[in-house]
């Protein structure tokens, strides 16, 4: 396998590289060796594609009006995914703003659902 010009495999690659992620096998691998672990890479692996799944959501909120990604947008993101709500619902993320809702009750109420809910209340 050719990567970047480079034949992977050699010695001085690095487990990263091999492993084709961003994110750094080896310090992973010496931080729970401690634990005796023996799964660096996929220890890796799973941050990776958790950063890569909230940065393409931010981004895509980014897209339609600014060029640059902001707390709000991984807010956004995070928010209206229900599976990253559920595992992020508990972090603060800083300058990010609250979610845009309004309360049912404050909406103007409807002409014709007046009149419906009075007479149910009859029968």
């Amino acid at each position: 396998m050719v990567r970047r010009g480079k034949v992977l495999g050699s010695v001085k690659d690095k487990k990263s590289t091999k492993a084709d992620l961003q994110f750094p096998v080896g310090c992973v691998a010496r931080f729970w060796k401690t634990g005796k672990y023996e799964a660096p890479v996929y220890l890796a692996a799973v941050p990776e594609y958790l950063v890569a799944e909230v940065l393409e959501l931010a981004g895509n909120a980014a897209r339609d009006k600014k060029t640059r990604v902001v707390p709000r947008h991984v807010q956004l993101a995070v928010r209206n995914d229900e599976e990253l709500s559920k595992l992020l619902g508990s972090v603060t993320i800083a300058n990010d703003g609250v979610m845009p809702n309004i309360h049912n009750m404050l909406l103007p109420k409807r002409a014709g659902a007046k009149g419906r809910s009075a007479s149910a209340a009859d029968e």
